[in-house]
């Protein structure tokens, strides 16, 4: 998993990692990640230093195509319609398996990743979102199944937010299921992306 490329899309700065025998003749499951706040900004170098990106780095085998796009403005709503743009256009790729097509956010990123559900219910398989939150009365549009996680002790984004969001799908026949960590405080991405099973559910049919 080392090969890195940059690019830019509008608004969008982006990195995309790819297996190493990567080639665009195959099909590949693809991960489109959306970062928390501390990696806003012009340099996408930083986002080499995600949690989801170290596990990719020191795998055997990591078999996405993962895209992580850069916030440049103050929040993800603010150049949301850019990313919509942007993840139907990853979506689409000729080498993307439309098929396995997955979302994943951290914190701000989790807020956007939860929004994006529900703008673009029918863009994403599966989603894996940490320490999010949103407008869960409009939750009844997301239907692919979500794995959220979250610290019972974050004091940044209280666990409550995505206890109603999880809430919210399941009460409208959708599929969610929530981890709530002890001791993790508002870092619950490390121990989530670190675990090898969630890559496994993401390719599980």
């Amino acid at each position: 998993m080392n090969k890195i490329s940059e690019g830019r899309t509008g608004k969008l700065k982006y990195l995309r990692y790819g297996p190493t025998d990567f080639s665009e003749n195959k099909k590949y499951p693809i991960i489109v990640h959306f970062h928390g706040s501390g990696s806003r900004g012009d340099n996408v170098e930083i986002l080499k230093d995600q949690a989801i990106v170290r596990f990719a780095k020191n795998a055997e085998n990591f078999p996405f195509v993962m895209f992580l796009p850069q916030c440049s403005e103050d929040c993800w709503f603010d150049v949301f319609e850019q990313l919509k743009e942007f993840v139907c256009a990853v979506a689409n790729l000729h080498y993307a398996d439309k098929a396995k097509v997955y979302l994943s956010g951290v914190s701000m990123g989790g807020y956007a990743a939860w929004q994006m559900l529900m703008s673009e219910p029918t863009v994403f398989r599966k989603a894996v979102i940490c320490c999010g939150g949103g407008m869960y009365w409009n939750a009844s549009r997301i239907k692919i199944p979500v794995r959220a996680f979250h610290g019972k002790d974050d004091l940044t984004v209280f666990c409550e937010e995505s206890r109603k969001m999880v809430n919210a799908v399941n009460s409208n026949g959708g599929n969610a299921k929530l981890t709530e960590y002890d001791g993790t405080g508002h870092n619950c991405w490390d121990k989530t992306y670190n675990d090898p099973e969630i890559y496994r559910w993401l390719l599980a049919e």
